[in-house]
C-alpha cells in the first residue's frame, strides 16, 4: 500500500540520517586541546576570603545566643525560622532551605521537683543542702529558661549513704578503692569530671554497689586552680565557684528509642524498659563551691597525689566526714534525682546550593539536549548556543526528597554541619560555630544570587538539633539517609567550638599562608587559631550558665579576629572540596598514620604477640601493600594534573578517593561498641598507640592464657585490620585492575 511505501522511505531517511550523524561524530576531527573544565577560581576563593565579616559573625552570635535555647524549646524552634529566613533570602540565600522534625526521647529535670543534694545528719534532719542553681552574677543565670544543672538520661531516685571520693569514676579508681578497704557498697561516691565518660562514671560506680554519683568540675582542671569569685568571671574567663556543667549521661549516639533506625513515624520503637545506655543508678552534677564542702570535710586515707586537686584541701577518700569537720561525722549524703523522659520534636535544617558540574560533565549543558543549571556553567564550548536555564526547582525537591531528576541534582556532597541547641545560653558551643556557618553561607548565597559562581559539587549546610543529648540530630539524618549519603558524601567538616580560650600571641604571616596562600600576611588583627593558656580539658564554662556572649566578646575573642580566621579556614576548605577539579584529599596522610600504627605496634606488642603464637607479617606486608598503591596513585594525579585530563577519568580518580575512607569501615569489627565501626579511629582503651581493635584485644588478653578467647579475639582483630588494608589498597588501584 502507498502508506507502507511512505513509512518505510520515512523510516528508511531516518536510519540514514542517524547513521550520518554518528559517523559524522566520530569522522570529525577533534580540537587536539579541548579546555578542561574549570578548576577552582583563586578569584573566587580571594573574594569569600575578604567578604567574610567579623562584625556580622559577632552579631551572629549576639542574637544566637540572647536566650537560653535548649533543643525542642520555644527558642530552639525559633533559631530554626532565622536559619530557613537566612537561607532563603533572595539576595543571600541558598538554592533551597527545609526543616525536618523528627520525635525523640529526650531527658529534662521536674520543675515541680527540683533535683537536690543534702547532707542529712545522724537524726534523720538536713543539716546542709547544695546549692540548686548558679550564682547569677550577670543578670543572665537566673532566667526562667536557664534549666537547673542536671545529668540528662540520669533515672530518678534518693539514694542516701556514706560519702567516698572516687577520682575520675574511672574502673580503676574504684578497684583502688576497694584495694583502700573501703566497703563501696551502698556509698555515694563523688567523681570529677574527665578520665572517662560522663556515663561510664555511673555505670563504673554501679558495678561496684554504689548507690549513687556525684560529679564536679576541679578548678585543677579548668581554672588553672583559680577559685575564687574575684578570680573568676565575671572578673576573667574562668569558672565561678557555683558553675556546674551539664551533659547528657547516655553512652550511646542517636535517639534512644530507634537504634539504627530513624526517629520516624514509620519507625519500629524500643520498649522504654529494653533501652539500654542510660546511667544505672542516680547522677547529680555539683559545682566545686559544694564539691568544697564535702571533699574537704571527708573522712578517710589520703588519696592519691595524683588524685589531689586544687579545692583548698587535702583530698581524702572516705567513706564519711571526719569528726573535727563542718559535718556530724554519722552524716550521710542524700542525692534525688526527679528527672523525667519525654518524647520530643527536634528538627534540623538543612540548606542546599546545588553543584553546577557533577555527574553530567562538563559537555553535557551545551551538547546534551537536556538543560542543565547553565547560571555559572564550566562548559568547555562556550562559542555553542546554551539552551535556556532550568528554572529552579520547586522547594519541596529537596536533598530528603530523592525525586529531583539527575541532570539537576550533582551527586556529589560536600557537607558542613554544626549542632543548634545549647543547654543554656551557648555562646561559645555551639553558637560560635553557627554564628560562622551562617556568614560563610550568607557570602556563598551572595555570589550565588548574582550569578558569579556556583560549585562544582553540591554543598550542604546542616543545624542538627538536640546534638547535646547525645548527637541526636545527625544521627537521625544519617539513619534516614544512609546509603544516599555513604555513596555521594565527599566530605563532612563540622565546626562546633570555634573559640577554645584567649590567645597568647598573634599569629605570624607564615601562620597565615599555611592556612590558605590567599589570606593575606599583612592583613591587621587576624590570629586564626588559639595557643591554650590552660591545661583544661575544655573551656571553663563549658555547659554552664556562663558561657554567654559577653564571656566571649570582653574574654574569649574581642573584636572576633579568631572567628573571622576560623570562618576563612573552613570557607577555604569548603570551596576546594567543592570546586577543586581533583579531590584534594592526600591519601600519603594515611600511609603515614599507618607506618606509625604498625610501628608501634611491632614495638610494644611484638614480643607479647610473639609468645602466643600471632605474627606481624601479614599487616606488616599489608602496609606496605597500601604505601605501594598510595604512592602510585599520587604519581597517577599529578600526570593527569599536568595535562588535559578526560573529565571522566576525573571522575574516577575521585571516586577512589572519596571511597577510600569507607575501605575502613567493618560493622562487625566492635561489636560492644554501638556505630563505631572504623578500624583506624574507634575508641581505644589500650594503652598502646596502634589500631583500636587490636590494642584492646591485647590490653584484655594480656593476662590471659594462650588458647584463649580473648587470644582468638586478638587474632581476629589483626585479620580485620590486615582485610581493611589489603581493600584499602585495592581501591586506590587503577579501576581496570580487579
Amino acid at each position: 500500500m502507498q502508506w507502507t511505501k511512505v513509512l518505510g522511505l520515512g523510516l528508511g531517511a531516518a536510519a540514514l540520517l542517524g547513521l550520518g550523524i554518528i559517523l559524522g561524530h566520530f569522522a570529525i576531527p577533534k580540537k587536539a586541546n579541548s579546555p578542561a573544565p574549570q578548576d577552582l577560581d583563586l578569584e573566587i576563593l580571594e573574594t569569600v576570603m575578604e567578604q567574610l565579616d567579623a562584625h556580622r559573625i559577632r552579631e551572629n552570635l549576639r542574637e544566637l545566643s540572647r536566650e537560653p535555647h535548649l533543643a525542642s524549646s520555644p527558642r530552639d524552634e525559633d533559631l530554626v525560622q532565622l536559619l530557613l529566613q537566612r537561607w532563603k533570602d533572595p539576595e543571600s540565600g541558598l538554592d533551597s532551605a527545609e526543616a525536618s522534625t523528627y520525635e525523640v526521647l529526650l531527658s529534662f529535670p521536674s520543675q515541680e521537683q527540683p533535683n537536690v543534694v543534702d547532707i542529712v545528719g545522724p537524726t534523720g534532719g538536713i543539716i546542709h543542702s547544695c546549692h540548686r542553681t548558679e550564682e547569677n552574677v550577670t543578670g543572665e543565670q537566673g532566667g526562667p529558661d536557664v534549666v537547673q544543672p542536671y545529668a540528662a538520661y540520669a533515672p530518678s531516685g534518693t539514694p542516701q549513704g556514706l560519702l567516698v571520693y572516687a577520682n575520675r569514676g574511672a574502673e580503676e579508681d574504684f578497684k583502688e578503692l576497694q584495694t583502700q578497704g573501703i566497703k563501696l557498697e551502698g556509698t555515694i561516691a563523688l567523681t570529677r569530671y574527665g578520665g572517662v565518660g560522663r556515663g561510664a562514671k555511673a555505670v563504673n560506680a554501679a558495678k561496684h554497689g554504689i548507690a549513687g554519683v556525684l560529679v564536679y568540675t576541679d578548678p585543677a582542671d579548668i581554672n588553672d586552680g583559680l577559685s575564687s569569685p574575684d578570680e573568676t568571671f565575671p572578673n576573667s574567663w574562668y569558672l565561678p565557684p557555683s558553675g556546674v556543667e551539664r551533659g547528657s549521661y547516655y553512652e550511646y549516639f542517636g535517639d534512644p528509642l530507634t537504634p539504627y533506625l530513624p526517629a520516624v513515624p514509620s519507625s519500629f520503637r524500643v520498649d522504654l524498659a529494653n533501652v539500654s545506655g542510660f546511667p544505672p543508678i542516680p547522677t547529680q552534677p555539683i559545682g566545686f563551691q559544694d564539691a568544697r564542702d564535702l571533699l574537704c570535710n571527708l573522712n578517710g586515707t589520703l588519696a592519691p597525689a595524683t588524685w589531689q586537686g586544687a579545692l583548698g584541701c587535702h583530698y581524702r577518700l572516705g567513706p564519711g566526714f571526719r569528726a573535727d569537720g563542718d559535718f556530724p561525722a554519722d552524716s550521710q549524703v542524700n542525692v534525688s534525682v526527679y528527672n523525667r523522659l519525654e518524647l520530643r520534636n527536634s528538627s534540623n535544617v538543612l540548606g542546599i546550593i546545588r553543584g553546577a558540574v557533577e555527574p553530567g560533565e562538563p559537555s553535557s549543558c551545551c551538547l546534551h539536549p537536556r538543560p542543565l543549571l547553565c547560571s555559572g556553567c564550566r562548559c568547555p564550548h562556550p562559542a555553542l548556543p546554551l539552551p535556556p536555564p532550568s528554572p529552579a526547582p520547586p522547594a519541596h525537591l529537596s536533598l530528603s526528597s530523592g525525586s529531583l531528576p539527575l541532570f539537576l541534582w550533582p551527586d556529589r556532597y560536600v557537607l558542613y554541619g554544626n549542632h543548634r541547641d545549647s543547654w543554656v545560653h551557648g555562646a561559645v558551643d555551639p553558637s560560635s560555630g553557627t554564628a560562622i556557618l551562617l556568614e560563610l553561607s550568607r557570602v556563598l548565597g551572595t555570589l550565588l544570587k548574582k550569578g558569579t559562581w556556583r560549585p562544582r559539587r553540591s554543598i550542604v549546610f546542616a543545624s542538627w538539633g538536640a546534638e547535646e543529648f547525645g548527637l541526636i540530630g545527625s544521627t537521625e539524618f544519617t539513619e534516614e539517609f544512609f546509603n544516599k549519603l555513604q555513596e555521594r558524601t565527599v566530605a563532612y567538616i563540622n565546626v562546633d567550638i570555634s573559640v577554645f580560650d584567649p590567645l597568647t600571641r598573634p599569629w605570624r604571616p607564615e601562620h597565615l599562608r599555611q592556612l590558605d596562600p590567599v589570606l593575606q600576611p599583612q592583613q591587621p588583627g587576624v590570629r586564626p587559631g588559639p595557643q591554650s593558656k590552660t591545661s583544661a580539658r575544655i573551656y571553663p564554662t563549658y555547659h554552664t550558665a556562663f558561657d554567654t556572649f559577653d564571656y566571649v566578646d570582653k574574654f574569649l575573642d574581642p573584636g572576633f579576629s579568631s572567628h573571622q580566621a576560623v570562618a576563612r579556614t573552613a570557607g577555604s576548605v569548603i570551596l576546594r572540596l567543592s570546586d577543586s577539579f581533583f579531590l584534594p584529599l592526600k591519601v600519603s596522610d594515611y600511609s603515614e598514620t599507618l607506618r606509625s600504627f604498625l610501628q608501634a605496634a611491632q614495638q610494644d606488642l611484638g614480643a607479647l604477640l610473639e609468645q602466643h603464637s600471632i605474627s606481624l607479617g601479614p599487616l606488616v606486608t599489608a602496609v606496605e601493600k597500601f604505601e605501594a598503591e598510595a604512592a602510585a596513585l599520587g604519581q597517577r594525579i599529578s600526570t593527569l594534573q599536568k595535562g588535559s585530563p578526560d573529565p571522566l577519568q576525573v571522575r574516577m580518580l575521585n571516586d577512589q578517593l572519596m571511597l577510600l575512607e569507607r575501605t575502613f569501615l567493618n560493622p562487625r569489627a566492635f561489636p560492644e561498641e554501638r556505630y563505631y565501626s572504623h578500624v583506624l579511629w574507634a575508641p581505644r582503651t589500650g594503652s598502646v598507640v596502634t589500631f583500636p581493635g587490636l590494642s584492646n584485644a591485647c590490653s584484655r588478653a594480656r593476662d590471659t592464657a594462650s588458647g584463649s578467647e580473648a587470644w582468638a579475639e586478638v587474632q581476629r582483630q589483626l585479620s580485620i585490620v590486615v582485610t581493611a588494608l589489603e581493600g584499602a589498597a585495592a581501591t586506590l588501584r587503577p579501576v581496570a585492575d580487579l
